[in-house]
């Protein structure tokens, strides 16, 4: 288990278990990581637990990439009557 780098000389033991078909492990309050999903790999004989930073809508956003030509909005036709004004 590994959480951030102030943490990473701590250590501890303990136990594994079986939950269902997969091995677990419980992490102690001490070694918490934020969030409620990891990703994990493997470095040699170690499993690595990284926590899954999820990205807010701005950073969403301006990953994206910018619309093409051919995904713009269509030209509004011009020979349409103009709105009416309504008293409420």
């Amino acid at each position: 288990m590994v959480g951030n780098s102030s943490q990473a000389s701590l250590s501890r033991e303990v136990k594994l278990f079986r939950n269902n078909k997969s091995q677990a492990v419980r992490i102690p309050a001490d070694f918490e990581l934020p969030g409620d999903r990891v990703m994990i790999h493997r470095e040699g004989d170690r499993l690595v637990l990284e926590p899954i930073r999820r990205k807010n809508i701005l950073e969403v956003l301006a990953s994206l990439e910018p619309l093409g030509p051919d995904d713009q909005f269509p030209d509004i036709d011009d020979t349409l009557l103009p709105p009416k004004a309504i008293d409420l």
